[in-house]
């Protein structure tokens, strides 16, 4: 994921002598935050280890996701690079620093020393963000969000433009938050969702395409999601677009167009160890097949050859601060 100027202005006022990466490690970096997002962590670690040691925040920031993640918990290993990177001023390391009260070292009594307690790395993140969330920055705004869990700044974000908040919104909207007559319950979800949509946010994109589809039968504009999802790399995107595309099955009336279903089912062999989505691969694409010559089958593997050479990769879009 992309920085934002806000966040990149932090981290530059928090630590001017960043550290600049070689071509080397700023294709090891690159490549890790693919994988990352391919929910391939173990493939992950070792290219962004390359550039957490060359000292650059965002790798050792999700070096620290990624090892908490395949332990399942806060180790040692992982609040290390945490606290490089929230060292240099990463918000989001801070965040999960400050979260990290359940350490499993601490039950078993052997942590490093800290450099902050949980909440000291909590109040540091809100004395950086709350002065610009203060002044209507959507992203300060979100951030504060994270940090006191208080609807309220989630709602300003979204109304501020951010497009995560705007799509949690919806999806508090669509479990019951807030008082709402029916209709206008509905209305606050595609509200919300369209914005966030818009806003280039893919999972609001697929979930913007149900709802349109679901509340005002507008096949059209679903289709339209569903595509930008799937050009945006969005996992849930290239499937649909590639399973709707064969007919396979067939909804959202789209073309019959076998050469692009099996090209774009095919593209998500690249996800194979990440998400489970080779069994659906293995059973989708012979089902494909089936009902194609030879010569298309050919042509289909050039198709995804040109797609993934002008799209970006592949990913499932987790939120870059997970819980």
């Amino acid at each position: 994921m992309t920085k934002s100027l806000f966040t990149a202005l932090l981290i530059a006022l928090a630590n001017p002598a960043s550290a600049e990466l070689s071509s080397e490690q700023q294709s090891a970096k690159a490549r890790g935050i693919i994988l990352y997002n391919q929910y391939k962590a173990v493939s992950a670690n070792s290219f962004l280890t390359v550039a957490a040691e060359a000292g650059d925040h965002e790798a050792q920031y999700y070096l620290g996701e990624s090892l908490r993640k395949k332990n399942h918990y806060m180790n040692a290993e992982a609040r290390k690079w945490y606290e490089a990177s929230a060292a240099q001023g990463d918000l989001y390391a801070m965040i999960q620093l400050g979260r990290s009260e359940k350490d499993f070292c601490k039950f078993m009594n052997n942590c490093p020393p800290a450099q902050k307690e949980p909440i000291e790395w909590l109040n540091h993140a809100r004395n950086l963000v709350k002065p610009k969330a203060d002044q209507g920055d959507a992203e300060a705004m979100y951030f504060m969000y994270e940090l006191t869990i208080d609807d309220a700044w989630l709602e300003k974000s979204a109304s501020a433009g951010n497009a995560l908040a705007q799509y949690w919104m919806a999806i508090g909207v669509r479990q019951g938050d807030g008082f709402f007559l029916p209709w206008k319950r509905l209305e606050a979800i595609g509200y919300w969702l369209k914005l966030s949509a818009e806003g280039g946010y893919p999972p609001a994109m697929m979930e913007y395409a149900a709802f349109i589809y679901e509340d005002q039968g507008d096949l059209t504009a679903a289709r339209h999601w569903i595509v930008e999802a799937a050009n945006k790399g969005y996992e849930s995107g290239v499937s649909s677009y590639g399973a709707y595309s064969a007919h396979s099955p067939s909804l959202y009336d789209f073309p019959l167009d076998r050469v692009k279903g099996y090209a774009l089912t095919s593209l998500l062999s690249e996800l194979d160890g990440g998400g489970d989505v080779q069994v659906y691969v293995n059973e989708a694409l012979p089902e494909i097949a089936e009902k194609m010559t030879p010569e298309q089958i050919s042509e289909a593997n050039e198709f995804a050859k040109n797609w993934k050479a002008t799209h970006p990769p592949l990913s499932f879009f987790p939120e870059k601060l997970s819980r």
